[in-house]
């Protein structure tokens, strides 16, 4: 049995917390070395919970001998910081999405890593879903034929809190950022045109922080190929999240896994279980995946999701962003 591939996590909040649950308990040839975050507590109590040491300082953690790979799952602000200390230190990485919120600031993280030849792999989880991939595959096998339209739905149950929403880059940045990401996986082609609307009509106070709730994007690929994506902060019947690729040969979709398989009949119809309500209902299993390719990748296997994937989907982003500040379609050349 080989040894375990030793991981530094820094940053506990939610996301951290649960990656750090997942490496430490559910994921073969991984250990838990370390941990660290800038609150001191939350550190503390991820590292008490899964049995880590608790760094002091991000410095401490990623140049400790006994790690052998970083997770960043920190606030997007401190990403490219971290890798580019990772990169320094000749670490593999693995940077949770998105890579930041500045263009200039991924592409120095980009160079740093690429400078140091260090292996890293980007947080885009959901090409990792099971139904979803299958979409993808039978894209790439030639089953659906040439590729006409690609339509994603991803709604999510509730908005995040306005504290969060006001830092997080907005919906095309933070939510449509994985659409994105799937839309170039599926179709394997990268977007030259974004055009994008949307409104507030879920919370006004989203649009007092300056974001909208509620937005379509419609992006052309290089290859001909179109994809629409709709996308809602509320969706009162649970976590929507929908995928579908027709072309020529045909269509292949992926639809919303129920939280149980019991149906009832009665007089009135039907009745089913509802759809999952959190994300982490969802898509456990692609976290789970997710790491297994993390860990494939640290023993020499090429990255899944590189920091070319990284980048793309917030370039798409901004378009979608400048798109809807300027109604007009967006080229991507002109944002990056």
């Amino acid at each position: 049995m080989s040894d375990p591939v030793r991981i530094g996590l820094l940053g506990c909040g939610r996301i951290g917390s649960m990656h750090a649950e997942l490496i430490s308990q559910r994921i073969p040839g991984t250990a838990l070395a370390a941990v660290y975050d800038v609150f001191d507590g939350a550190a503390a109590s991820v590292a008490a919970a899964f049995g880590a040491r608790h760094a002091s300082n991000s410095a401490e953690l990623i140049e400790a001998d006994d790690v052998d790979a970083v997770a960043i799952c920190s606030s997007t602000d401190t990403h490219i910081d971290l890798l580019v200390e990772a990169a320094a230190a000749g670490k593999p990485a693995f940077v949770e999405k998105p890579l930041s919120l500045d263009l200039a600031e991924v592409d120095r993280g980009i160079a740093a890593a690429t400078e140091a030849g260090i292996a890293v792999q980007v947080g885009f989880n959901r090409r990792f879903d099971a139904a979803h991939r299958h979409v993808r595959d039978r894209v790439a096998a030639g089953d659906v034929g040439d590729v006409h339209l690609v339509r994603i739905s991803s709604r999510d149950p509730d908005p995040p809190p306005i504290s969060y929403i006001k830092v997080s880059g907005g919906i095309f940045c933070d939510m449509t950022i994985h659409d994105f990401d799937m839309a170039r996986f599926v179709t394997g082609s990268d977007a030259v045109e974004v055009y994008a609307t949307g409104g507030v009509r879920v919370d006004p106070a989203i649009g007092e922080a300056g974001d909208l709730d509620t937005a379509v994007v419609v992006v052309t690929h290089a290859s001909g190929a179109i994809t629409t994506i709709d996308n809602s902060r509320r969706a009162v019947y649970g976590y929507d999240q929908r995928l579908e690729a027709f072309g020529s040969a045909g269509m292949a979709s992926s639809d919303n896994p129920p939280s149980a398989t019991a149906r009832y009949w009665d007089g009135d119809g039907v009745h089913g279980e509802p759809l999952p309500y959190f994300f982490l209902d969802r898509y456990i299993p692609s976290y789970l995946a997710e790491w297994n390719a993390f860990v494939a990748m640290v023993g020499g296997a090429p990255s899944p999701v590189n920091l070319a994937d990284g980048r793309a989907p917030l370039v798409m982003g901004l378009a979608a962003w400048k798109s809807v500040r300027e109604d007009r379609p967006v080229a991507i050349e002109d944002v990056g």
